[in-house]
């Protein structure tokens, strides 16, 4: 348990971070002030929370959601469907409407994120991956400090290259997540000399990061979950897909059907995914708090982590060296028992649908999986990295990382 003592380090490893706090507070401010001009700018009314039944034919709350989304991340067009069940699933939906068989995939990020390997059909058969659809995949490493080989993809664009992806947030890799200023200088470099390629971004966990999304510098698609940071720990289900009208267009038409796109598609209620947009700016900030505060309480107990407090952050996630798979589980649980949800619950590693390695994952939230609720997860491999993201409350994950020190020997 939490107690006085534990409360006054907690204060102590705060004061060390008031800068960064006071930083992460502007920028919410700015963000806050970028999804309320969309709410204005969309004209959106009480008549918008509600949805409709059926096919959704002319469904008004649908297209405003579409509407607003996109003028928040700076993009022409929107597609925000209840129907997309993941980051995954949206992003399986934008390649396979962007690419045709015999086209290439370009990931300028390195190998993608696991779930990602089985819809490129880089592991698996017979699941009708882009592999087996006659679409082809090569990817180009980062350099070393974690940027994006600029010259290497450049190089690589050959006349096969129809789209080249971009994964914002490292996954389960130890590298930084990308800065946006650094995605449109790779992007404005790709589309100077082959102006007809597509660039994607998947932007899962570093929504409201920035004061600016992948859209706003170039990106023909940025896509990501919205039970991660656009959800405001709200919205229930769901990912989005937003970017140029034409490339939206053609994803929407593997959303939902071809000549269909985003015409059709019902929800009985968006209140939830309009009120979890209109939060998030906040509710990102506090997870960036926690985040900080995570960071410095950890290197305070010997724990390599990154981004350092000091670092600045493009996405919502502390990767934490714990260096054996024992320490990884213990942590995942101490996460899980400061849970609101399933606190009685010790998560164990398990073989995950389209993970390659076990996976122990500390996830007692309000919506499952939801991981802009504080969450904790990481494969079972060396060098045995705790991914630790969310937080709705900063409180929560500062009470949260005590008990997790207090679990593995640590707090003083």
């Amino acid at each position: 348990m939490i107690g006085e003592r534990d409360f006054s380090w907690m204060e102590e490893v705060e004061r060390t971070i008031r800068p960064t706090l006071e930083e992460i507070d502007r920028l919410i401010d700015r963000n806050q002030l970028k999804v309320l001009s969309a709410f204005a700018g969309a004209r959106v009314s009480d008549a918008h929370l509600f949805g409709s039944t059926g096919y959704g034919l002319g469904d008004r709350g649908r297209e405003q959601l579409d509407a607003v989304f996109a003028a928040a991340f700076g993009a022409q067009a929107g597609l925000v469907r209840p129907s997309l069940a993941s980051g995954t699933h949206a992003l399986a939906a934008a390649y396979f409407g962007l690419l045709r068989p015999g086209d290439t995939l370009l990931y300028a990020t390195g190998a993608p994120y696991d779930t990602l390997e089985t819809v490129i059909g880089l592991r698996g058969a017979g699941m009708g991956s882009l592999r087996e659809f006659g679409v082809l995949y090569r990817c180009v490493e980062l350099l070393p400090d974690g940027s994006v080989d600029v010259d290497a993809v450049l190089a690589a664009l050959d006349e096969r290259v129809t789209v080249v992806a971009f994964q914002r947030s490292p996954g389960y890799r130890w590298r930084r997540a990308l800065r946006v200023a650094e995605l449109g200088r790779a992007i404005g470099a790709i589309k100077a000399v082959r102006p007809d390629v597509r660039t994607v971004v998947d932007n899962c966990y570093g929504e409201f990061t920035e004061t600016i999304e992948p859209s706003a510098v170039g990106a023909d698609l940025t896509v990501g979950s919205l039970i991660k940071n656009p959800g405001g720990g709200l919205a229930p289900t769901g990912g989005y897909i937003v970017g140029a009208v034409d490339a939206v267009e053609r994803a929407s038409y593997r959303v939902t059907a071809p000549g269909v796109g985003a015409e059709m598609g019902s929800y009985e209620q968006y209140r939830l995914y309009f009120q979890g947009l209109f939060l998030a700016p906040h509710v990102v900030g506090q997870a960036l708090k926690g985040n900080a505060f995570a960071a410095a309480a950890l290197t305070r107990a010997g724990i390599d982590c990154a981004p350092g407090t000091e670092e600045q952050r493009g996405d919502i996630v502390l990767r934490i060296r714990l260096g054996t798979a024992e320490r990884l589980v213990a942590f995942c649980q101490a996460i899980q028992q400061a849970s609101p949800i399933d606190a009685h619950v010790a998560p164990e590693p398990w073989q995950m649908p389209g993970y390659g390695d076990p996976v122990v994952m500390a996830a007692g939230a309000f919506v499952q999986g939801s991981s802009i609720e504080l969450s904790a997860d990481g494969p079972l491999r060396e060098p045995y990295i705790a991914y630790l993201q969310g937080g709705l409350t900063y409180s929560h994950v500062k009470i949260a990382v005590a008990r997790a020190l207090k679990r593995l020997g640590l707090l003083p």
